[in-house]
């Protein structure tokens, strides 16, 4: 979702893992931590290029903490074809990170090196581990090989098995809203974060959603400028998107907490009784992979007709 080329507001701890690679005490096991959207998976991206990239052409440049898009490493790890990165995440049409996926992993982890690099396991959104591939991922990451690296990426808002953090050390990444508001700006290659509804703007905000949010509302026509958070609700019911749509299947439970936000403690239209019994009943239908189209109807009824 993010320029993968631009490195922003990660600086400090960006430099600090370099200083500790060139040191050999970079760990072989990491955890980056954070909010989601703030640019975990894009800090892994962007360290994996400094180190496979210093004896290529058009190599990483640090100074402005950018990549190459000329660089071959980096070409060919958008390509998902880099003989020493491996890199998974979650399938949108399934539920989880499944064991087949691990399993890959570990037939590559044994595999040798090429042109004698360093080899990176890089594992997107932890939290999307099933009990199977969580157990398959344990074994392998118990005694790794020297050469090989795992970058483990987990957001804060939903919780890890303590198994896992155990076996690695955790960096805390994180992002203010100055540097939100660059990462926005960048992204559209104009000074457009100033410009979005006021219903959207919060210390909460990070860059993927509300990138993804605008992405969306131009998609279907939509001024970002002064749409609010109501008009987007009523909009993906009616439409269905809930259904069908990456952006909304990933953040309907932040695009909800938006609008309790603005309901309780802005206007005091509804109570915080009503905000539990809603976030209860989604908690519970995402829970069992549910359909959400009674649930929204109920929504609509209940917070949306006034």
């Amino acid at each position: 979702m993010l320029k993968r080329t631009k490195l922003i507001g990660h600086n400090d701890l960006f430099i600090s893992l370099i200083n500790l690679y060139k040191k050999n005490n970079f760990p072989n096991k990491i955890i980056l931590c954070g909010n989601k959207g703030i640019g975990k998976s894009l800090f892994a991206t962007h360290f994996v290029n400094y180190i496979l990239s210093q004896n290529e052409k058009f190599n990483y440049n640090l100074e402005n903490f950018e990549i190459n898009e000329n660089n071959k490493s980096f070409l060919l790890f958008k390509n998902n074809s880099n003989p020493n990165i491996f890199y998974i995440s979650k399938k949108i049409e399934k539920k989880s990170i499944e064991i087949s996926q691990i399993r890959e992993m570990i037939k590559f982890q044994n595999r040798s090196t090429f042109n004698n690099n360093k080899k990176f396991i890089i594992i997107d959104d932890i939290n999307n581990l099933n009990n199977s591939s969580t157990n398959a991922l344990l074994k392998s990451i118990e005694e790794p090989n020297n050469d090989v690296f795992f970058i483990l990426i987990m957001n804060t808002e939903t919780p890890v098995l303590d198994t896992i953090k155990s076996r690695c050390i955790k960096f805390n990444l994180s992002l203010n809203i100055d540097n939100v508001k660059l990462v926005v700006n960048n992204y559209f290659d104009e000074e457009i974060y100033n410009l979005i509804s006021k219903d959207f703007i919060n210390n909460y905000n990070t860059p993927a959603f509300l990138i993804s949010l605008i992405i969306y509302l131009k998609d279907n026509t939509l001024d970002f400028k002064s749409i609010s958070i109501e008009e987007l609700i009523y909009l993906i019911i009616q439409k269905k998107d809930y259904k069908k749509n990456q952006f909304l299947s990933m953040y309907i439970t932040y695009i909800l907490q938006v609008f309790f936000y603005k309901k309780i403690f802005l206007s005091k239209n509804i109570t915080n009784k009503l905000k539990n019994y809603f976030y209860l009943k989604l908690n519970l239908i995402q829970k069992y992979n549910l359909d959400l189209e009674s649930y929204f109807l109920e929504f609509q009824e209940k917070l949306l007709s006034e």
